[in-house]
């Protein structure tokens, strides 16, 4: 079963069986429990919603079952097309809509696709709101409109250049810093929106741009979850075009990854830490990321004498908390940046910018930026569930274990051990336990992770 409904929206792979899989009748019960939620929310009488999608082979045909889904419940709908999920963030709030949908599986693979929900900010729906959208979509409570109240289209395709103007005008984003430095740039769009959205950012920025998979046609050319093992390509393409660095994006432009010029990761986990790092240095204040987080972003706000405090894992969590404790910036370890001064949502867009300018500033390679932050290393694995496995259990197995280190269960379980950490959780977005750990060495860090691993496949008895 390849269909997950979360508070966040539906997620699952194209095709199959109906309820099983991510279907046309999936999208279209989906998208009316979206609605009709959205109708009773607002109590609007005329309501407006954008949609936009990324580049991935599903996409026209659950963009157009989505849309006219919509249409048959009354609303008005701005079809930005091919866009990214933080241009649809920007596009709710600018065009005063009622909400937003974007089509997209993040970096899943290509068979994956899904519905993500966002509220009249542009921002993701929290847990109260997502459940009772699910809870429409079981009743299939949905009251359609007649023949004469039926919703319009609008399409706008400028919304990636509207995004990328919204960017280059936030105080912190240096353009003439940026030119004067005369970067030279591999760019990854993994044939998906990034691969138009990153280049003309680049390109107005005074950056050369060399392209690699920039062809918006969905078939990703590796993986696309920005990991080390899947970016061979434009790691050698870095070092072989003399770059001073490599941009990789995931196929819904909220996830960046930076490679360094000597073709090493710069690491997911320190896209934020360097963005926090210029943040603070020119507006002080507190930060935020997901428990799955470097505990570098802790100590470069501390330096900074600031305050940094961990969420629960997942977008919503982050900028609740943000929210709570005035973060002038955010985010999560996977390489997403929220910064408040542009929108509450994960955007690759104003990472890019921001840590081009911080680049342009130090005037020092990537390397030695890289170097010049508390030396942390993660090791990032999973185990597939199956019906058999006994997520909660193992959880409470875990947490008996090691109940005399410090833990924290507001997300899976958390523990902190005085040199390392390891987090293990349930997925919201695929069948598997994710087992996160981070430590001084990445061997510590396999290590552990590879000790963990085992002590869960013995407790689940795989």
């Amino acid at each position: 079963m390849t269909l997950i409904k979360s508070i966040s929206g539906i997620r699952g792979t194209i095709g199959g069986k109906v309820g099983d899989n991510l279907t046309p009748v999936d999208a279209v019960k989906f998208a009316s429990a979206y609605g009709t939620w959205l109708k009773n929310y607002s109590k609007k009488a005329k309501l407006t919603v954008v949609v936009g999608r990324d580049a991935r082979i599903s996409g026209p045909m659950i963009h157009n079952l989505v849309i006219n889904t919509l249409i048959g419940l009354g609303i008005d709908v701005i079809d930005l097309g091919l866009s990214t999920t933080p241009t649809v963030e920007v596009a709710v709030p600018l065009e005063k809509a009622d909400g937003g949908i974007i089509l997209t599986a993040s970096h899943n693979p290509k068979q994956w696709n899904a519905l993500k929900l966002l509220n009249e900010k542009g921002e993701f729906l929290n847990g109260a709101e997502g459940e009772k959208i699910l809870q429409i979509a079981e009743d299939e409570a949905f009251d359609f409109s007649d023949v004469d109240n039926l919703g319009t289209i609008t399409q706008n395709d400028a919304y990636m250049d509207i995004h990328i103007d919204e960017v280059l005008n936030l105080p912190l984003v240096d353009v003439e810093a940026v030119k004067a430095a005369k970067f030279k740039v591999v760019v990854d769009g993994v044939n998906s929106s990034g691969g138009i959205i990153v280049p003309r950012l680049l390109e107005l920025m005074g950056v050369e741009v060399v392209k690699l998979y920039c062809e918006p046609n969905g078939h990703f050319p590796h993986n696309p979850e920005p990991l080390k093992e899947h970016l061979t390509d434009i790691s050698e393409l870095v070092v072989s075009e003399k770059a001073h660095l490599g941009i990789v994006v995931d196929p819904d432009v909220d996830r960046l990854a930076f490679i360094s010029e000597d073709g090493e990761m710069f690491g997911e986990e320190y896209t934020l830490v360097a963005c926090a790092d210029y943040v603070l240095s020119k507006t002080p204040g507190n930060t935020v990321s997901n428990m799955s987080s470097s505990r570098a972003l802790r100590d470069v706000t501390n330096n900074h004498n600031g305050s940094y405090e961990a969420s629960a894992v997942g977008e919503v969590n982050v900028v609740e908390l943000m929210k709570k404790n005035n973060a002038v910036i955010g985010g999560e370890g996977n390489g997403g940046i929220i910064y408040p001064e542009s929108h509450y949502g994960r955007d690759s867009m104003v990472g890019i910018a921001l840590f081009l300018t911080h680049l342009a500033n130090k005037r020092i390679s990537v390397s030695a930026l890289r170097a010049s932050y508390p030396e942390y290393y993660m090791s990032k694995n999973k185990i597939e569930l199956t019906p058999q496995i006994d997520v909660d259990a193992i959880l409470v197995a875990m947490t008996e274990k090691y109940k005399n280190e410090n833990i924290t269960t507001i997300d899976g379980v958390k523990i902190d051990f005085a040199e390392n950490w390891v987090h293990l959780r349930k997925s919201n977005t695929e069948p598997i336990i994710r087992i996160y750990t981070e430590a001084a060495s990445q061997k510590l860090a396999d290590d552990l992770a590879l000790r963990i691993i085992d002590e869960i496949k013995a407790v689940a008895e795989i």
